[in-house]
């Protein structure tokens, strides 16, 4: 997520990154190998035992920063189990301290690399309904295209992940790159500006206070392995 405050975003880039094809179709081209780290695999060792408790849907919401977002999901998804993935431990403690809602028995937060966990839950067979990515951090520099997550190593895992993939961003130029990703993936998808009475990410809420547009963009998964099916 990017640091607490709700400028927009200044970049020098305008359109499309011109390296964008080049690094997407070597990225779907030769998957990540890099080990996974031992917290990681601990960690989807523990999520894997929550899942195969759960009776119904699994969500995803990656990159949840504090957990308002997988505390607002799982209101909106009651039969869902949803898990709140960030990369920060400060953030998830924040979520203890100030966002968690003990009366929702259906979602939990972890910090976890999402490079590694993506992976693992590519592989796995949870039945996973939608895949939330709320404004993550743009990278806005033009050198910093592989930081961003249609430019990076990750990008192949999680176009294995099934589900709806819904993406939010106050920097429309993220999802058109992302978009153009996914299109070098065969994969269609829908961009539009995005508008609720109801922020559910402290981003979406200070982005909308100082009157900045959010935009969604939207793609359905679909499984490579068809007996997952």
């Amino acid at each position: 997520m990017m640091a607490g405050n709700s400028r927009s975003v200044s970049s020098p880039q305008e359109e499309i990154h011109d390296n964008l094809e080049r690094t997407v179709l070597r990225h779907l081209q030769h998957p990540w190998q890099k080990p996974y780290a031992q917290h990681s695999l601990q960690v989807f060792a523990e999520l894997c035992e929550l899942v195969q408790a759960h009776s119904g849907p699994i969500v995803l919401d990656s990159c949840c920063g504090v957990g308002e977002s997988s505390r607002e999901l799982a209101v909106m998804h009651p039969n869902a189990l949803v898990i709140g993935l960030d990369k920060s431990a400060h953030r998830i403690d924040k979520h203890e301290r100030a966002y968690q809602d003990q009366s929702l028995g259906n979602y939990v937060v972890r910090r976890a690399d999402l490079n590694d966990l993506w992976r693992l839950i590519a592989k796995a067979d949870w039945p996973i309904s939608h895949h939330y990515i709320l404004y993550p951090n743009p990278w806005p520099k033009k050198h910093h295209l592989q930081r961003r997550w249609h430019g990076g190593a990750a990008f192949s895992a999680l176009l294995e992940i099934p589900g709806r993939l819904e993406l939010r961003s106050n920097w429309k130029l993220y999802l058109e790159e992302f978009a153009f990703a996914l299109k070098l993936a065969q994969y269609d998808s829908q961009l539009c500006a995005y508008q609720c009475e109801h922020a559910i990410t402290p981003f979406e809420r200070k982005y909308w206070q100082s009157g900045q547009a959010s935009w969604q963009l939207i793609t359905q998964i679909v499984s490579s392995d068809p007996t997952k099916d």
